[in-house]
């Protein structure tokens, strides 16, 4: 059994922007409080969710270091170090451990939609790089490529490669990870409406976009699994499950970053090519909004 990063939730943190576009690092520091006050243990900094996938190199490494050196130690920082070129992803994994980061999440190669065998050899070059726990984010609606669960047991061979942070929606296909790694990989829900259903097949938490808006009942869900109480746990997913499905009526992190906006979180603008809601699914997010009483 490898060590555990985290148990329960890690919020996949959304960057704000200040009007121009630019990073607003004083309110990035005060929604790391305000995870860290609902009882966060980890966040996930650069990930999808954080727009890192439009920002330059030095503001991937800038937003990073400041959020480890705002937190002090207070939560885990799993830092985003992923991309389609092998070398650029070691290139950003070394600069997480040199700022301190406790942990990366590592998504697969997109576009470039790799063979079994280079995912393998992909994530193994990054382990070679670092000695940071690494969680191998697998979520192929957006990357093109999925990871079979025999490919995960042969990443379940290499010492820092320690979780999945499984996105696929295959419960399937979990049941048969579990079987072929046993403990040597933990499982995270990438996805906040199966986060129950994951735990029950033996999974950790969740990594979420919903603790974004909801941090405390996110939390409040996990601790009820992982204290045994099932059908609590599953009442409250089901609770969850349509403001959940609404900040995913368009693209993440769009409606996530318009909840928090309209929650008067301050976030700033989204950067191109993400654009504004439109009106018909705005809508549907504000209604959620109104039935949990956020805004």
């Amino acid at each position: 059994m490898k060590n555990t990063i985290f148990e329960g939730v890690a919020t996949a943190l959304a960057t704000p922007m200040h009007e121009d576009g630019s990073i607003n690092y004083d309110r990035l520091k005060t929604l790391i409080d305000e995870q860290i006050d609902a009882g966060i243990p980890a966040l996930v900094i650069c990930g999808t969710t954080g727009e890192s996938a439009t920002m330059t190199l030095e503001e991937h490494a800038e937003v990073i270091r400041v959020a480890i050196e705002h937190t002090a130690g207070r939560v885990k920082i799993i830092a985003g170090a992923g991309s389609n070129d092998t070398a650029c992803a070691i290139d950003l994994a070394k600069e997480a451990e040199a700022a301190g980061a406790d942990a990366l999440l590592v998504v697969t190669p997109y576009y470039n939609k790799a063979t079994q065998n280079g995912l393998v050899a992909h994530y193994k070059a990054i382990a070679d790089s670092v000695s940071l726990p690494i969680i191998v984010y697998n979520v192929p609606s957006r990357t093109g490529v999925n990871i079979k669960p025999e490919t995960y047991a042969k990443m379940a061979d290499i010492e820092n490669i320690v979780a999945i942070k499984e996105a696929n929606g295959d419960i399937s296909s979990v049941v048969k990870t579990r079987r072929l790694c046993g403990d040597k990989l933990d499982i995270y829900s990438g996805n906040d409406d199966q986060v129950i259903p994951l735990m029950a097949m033996g999974g950790k938490g969740v990594i979420s976009v919903l603790s974004n808006i909801m941090p405390k009942e996110t939390i409040e869900m996990c601790d009820l699994m992982l204290k045994g109480d099932t059908k609590a746990a599953a009442d409250m997913q089901v609770e969850l499950s349509s403001i959940a499905d609404a900040l995913f009526v368009e693209v993440n992190p769009i409606p996530v970053k318009t909840a928090m906006n309209l929650m008067g979180m301050d976030m700033g603008p989204l950067r191109l090519p993400m654009t504004p809601m439109e009106e018909g699914t705005k809508a549907v997010l504000v209604s959620e909004l109104k039935k949990f009483n956020l805004i």
